[in-house]
């Protein structure tokens, strides 16, 4: 589909309150199947977008690191596992 929008500028929360708008949508069964066909494509965009910016933002987070004098000695990055 090459008329997909660009939702790359949105911000996170934007992005997200456009994805709970969509599943609304879907879920209520007004949508005709063109429009629902089109919504999901929409909300599959911005979900993959909120799943990079996630990735993202979980990267960047560090966690601090304690010496045995209780002060911080260092950060370490985020380990999920």
């Amino acid at each position: 589909m090459a008329d997909q929008p660009d939702f790359s500028t949105l911000s996170f929360e934007d992005a997200l309150k456009r994805l709970e708008t969509i599943v609304s949508r879907l879920e209520s069964g007004e949508a005709s199947l063109d429009d629902s066909i089109t919504l999901y494509s929409e909300g599959d965009l911005l979900r993959k977008q909120c799943e990079t910016r996630l990735a993202d933002a979980q990267a960047r987070i560090e966690k601090i690191s304690l010496g045995a004098d209780g002060r911080p000695a260092g950060v370490t990055a985020f380990d999920a596992g």
